[in-house]
């Protein structure tokens, strides 16, 4: 076996309905719950625009050189409807991995949940003003697939590897194991670790229920603020009732 060069075809996989169960909660309650040290980078953030709001599945890993998409291509035929796709490209901004032949694919034909790229990217590398705009006409789509990098360029991949499929890596700064869970929305992409999920989901469910009651009670003014003052005297804030004169 050839370390750097493996493509792992198996993955241990999660509940299903556990998966699903993640789209109805926001990714910073998720994130609340998991001592908010799962977030991805802010760079990556969403390049297009599903109607999903909410976007859960499977990751699908896949470990590639920089500048270098012959593993993401690998990635292509096999990830399946649900997947996620998340790439490590070493952190490189001068190639776009992907571009519209690729995305076509794995819309209509793949029907994966979505994909993460690590820092550079051209996700949606569009070398033709018409599929531009079938892409923004078909952006509200429900199927439409939720893409999430750094960026976009017009300069394009090699393919030559090395590369690895269904390998831990690290995408955004955060560690990501094959099949764990990848809940991302409009505010960003968190990884939630696979043997921790349910736990995480009955917490997250409690958490945002609490949530939701704080959020109604800052609007009809009932909210309960002595916390702060508390919080302030606990940690040595000074509270001075005068100007400040330098």
């Amino acid at each position: 076996m050839s370390v750097g060069k493996r493509i792992y075809l198996k993955r241990r996989m999660p509940d299903p309905e556990l998966v699903k169960a993640f789209e109805t909660i926001p990714a910073s309650n998720v994130a609340d719950v998991m001592g908010r040290n799962c977030a991805m980078n802010p760079r990556i953030h969403l390049v297009s625009s599903p109607k999903k709001q909410m976007m859960s599945g499977v990751a699908y890993t896949v470990k590639a050189r920089g500048g270098d998409n012959l593993a993401l291509h690998a990635a292509l035929n096999l990830a399946g409807e649900g997947d996620v796709i998340v790439v490590s490209n070493e952190e490189d901004s001068t190639r776009s991995l992907i571009g519209e032949v690729m995305m076509s694919y794995l819309r209509y034909t793949k029907k994966i949940a979505g994909i993460v790229l690590d820092k550079g990217c051209d996700v949606i590398y569009v070398s033709s003003p018409d599929f531009f705009g079938k892409m923004e006409a078909s952006r509200f789509d429900p199927s439409g697939d939720a893409v999430y990098c750094t960026g976009t360029t017009p300069g394009g991949p090699y393919k030559e590897g090395p590369g690895e499929i269904n390998v831990p890596i690290a995408c955004g700064g955060v560690s990501v194991m094959p099949g764990d869970i990848i809940l991302a929305d409009p505010d960003g992409v968190i990884v939630i670790p696979q043997k921790d999920a349910s736990t995480i989901l009955k917490d997250a469910l409690a958490f945002q229920a609490a949530d939701e009651a704080k959020a109604i009670a800052a609007r009809n003014g009932t909210a309960k603020r002595d916390w702060v003052e508390k919080s302030l005297k606990e940690k040595g804030f000074e509270i001075i009732d005068g100007i400040y004169e330098p």
